[in-house]
């Protein structure tokens, strides 16, 4: 089954449907980060099938939540209740009414589950109790719940080790969008003309989160869309940065802090040094910090080639915290067409090659299907060495490679990505600089595989006397591919 109103999003689509089939009873729990599209999949994928929804609200004392839980139940039944004096009693309602309903299949949605546990109010034990007692021996109850604070879904509900351990049946991560879902979103749903260059450009600076992308005006130019997005006085988003991670992480300063931090290291830190930069003991909780950064996309971790797990670097990939701490962060809201003003400048222009790094190492699936090797076992690494002077005493430039695909067909793909207004052109000089830098990789790794260089660049790379060295060329359309 499908709905034609969702972009994307067809596994998890399929995953709902299946669960909805089983003869058995499912606590389904979706999660990822604020604005990614969590509670419209839910919604349009099931809304006509709720027997009961509720949301949570957020920052809300636990005697308006429960007022309101009690007049969702009232719309739901047609029946009047007494308000709850607690979640115990609320869910005890919740049971009442659901055991009266003769229906095939009984589906109910809470909504922004953590923002229901509010201090002291027992909300966990609450729902426990309900799932344990009631929920779980009924083969036709279908549970599915939601939350955007992606520490509070982990910890305290998927991973919970009380009452909940082990209950949660399934869970479903939802990630940002695509390349190709964001094309679709922008051209079906909005209408949008816009060609691909101009959606990477999009992308570079929101990612593919479609509430931002739906904030987007038909018709209007995309410099003066995020002047008024970011820059304006009362600019929507100019403090969504903030309140996405107050909403994210119970504990949001050292979220940040890591994040802003890995900002200022384009290629990535490792975990002492992050230890070290954040002046953290050992003990601390960086690696549960590191850990829900990246189930909220924000971060990456990527092994370097020929070093262990110990050595891992973490890098910040998400284009809307980049943007923000780089264009937003330290703006003093004086210029509301900055984005406008600074296009063609060195400042716009090197972080736009910056960015579209990062926007390639979001699509490595992609990457890997264009260059026709999704079907051979590889390994995606980084690789960077400092300067040294070999036992023979040859002195080595030292040399850094962001995107390196080691394949087991005995062949290593070095990548180049490079955002360019036309086609690039490879100069003899760049030439000899790739060959140099192959070598350098090849005598420090000490690796007998083949080396192929693959340049992704936004519309290819020009025939000349150099651009022999290129093995393959892809094109920013092949990002675009399924």
């Amino acid at each position: 089954m499908e709905n034609i109103d969702i972009i994307g999003r067809e596994y998890e689509q399929e995953l709902i449907y299946n669960y909805l089939t089983t003869q058995k009873p499912e606590l389904v729990a979706v999660y990822g980060r604020r604005r990614v599209g969590k509670t419209f999949l839910i919604r349009k994928t099931l809304g006509s099938m709720f027997s009961f929804s509720f949301t949570g609200m957020y920052e809300t004392s636990r005697t308006i939540q429960l007022r309101e839980f009690k007049a969702n139940l009232e719309r739901y039944s047609g029946k009047k209740y007494e308000r709850p004096k607690d979640w115990f009693e609320a869910f005890d309602m919740l049971r009442d009414y659901l055991d009266q309903l003769k229906q095939e299949k009984i589906v109910v949605f809470l909504d922004e589950l953590p923002w229901m546990d509010t201090p002291k109010s027992n909300f966990i034990s609450a729902f426990g109790r309900f799932w344990n007692e009631w929920g779980a021996t009924k083969h036709n109850f279908k549970l599915f719940v939601c939350g955007s604070a992606t520490t509070w879904m982990v910890s305290r509900f998927i991973g919970d080790k009380g009452g909940l351990y082990g209950r949660v049946c399934r869970s479903i991560h939802l990630s940002p969008f695509s390349l190709r879902e964001t094309e679709l979103f922008l051209r079906n749903i909005k209408g949008m003309d816009v060609n691909r260059k101009q959606i990477a450009d999009i992308y570079m600076i929101m990612g593919g989160v479609p509430y931002y992308l739906d904030m987007l005006v038909k018709g209007i130019p995309l410099n003066k869309c995020i002047d008024d997005l970011f820059y304006r006085e009362g600019a929507p988003l100019r403090e969504e940065y903030d309140f996405l991670f107050r909403s994210l992480f119970k504990d949001s300063k050292i979220y940040r802090k890591v994040v802003e931090t890995l900002s200022d290291k384009m290629t990535g830190m490792s975990r002492r040094e992050l230890l070290e930069s954040l002046k953290l003991q050992e003990g601390g909780n960086l690696t549960e910090v590191l850990d829900n950064l990246m189930k909220c996309d924000f971060i990456r971790k990527y092994a370097s080639i020929g070093k262990d797990e110990r050595n891992a670097q973490y890098q910040l990939i998400d284009n809307f915290a980049l943007f923000h701490l780089r264009f937003v962060a330290n703006h003093n809201g004086q210029d509301e067409h900055f984005w406008s003003n600074i296009d063609g400048k060195p400042q716009k222009t090197s972080w736009c090659g910056f960015a579209f790094e990062r926007l390639c190492l979001q699509h490595i699936r992609q990457i890997k299907s264009a260059l026709g090797i999704s079907g051979i076992l590889s390994n995606v690494f980084s690789w960077k060495c400092k300067s040294f002077t070999d036992k023979d005493g040859r002195k080595w430039d030292g040399g850094q490679i962001d995107l390196l695909i080691d394949r087991s067909d005995n062949i290593i793909t070095l990548c180049e990505m490079k955002y360019v207004s036309d086609k690039y052109s490879i100069s003899a000089d760049y030439e000899e600089h790739l060959r140099n830098r192959a070598s350098l990789f090849a005598t420090v790794t000490k690796s007998r595989k083949a080396i192929q260089h693959v340049f992704i660049t936004t519309y290819g790379v020009v025939e000349n006397n150099y651009s022999h060295i290129v093995q393959s060329n892809l094109t920013l359309d092949d990002l675009f591919c399924q």
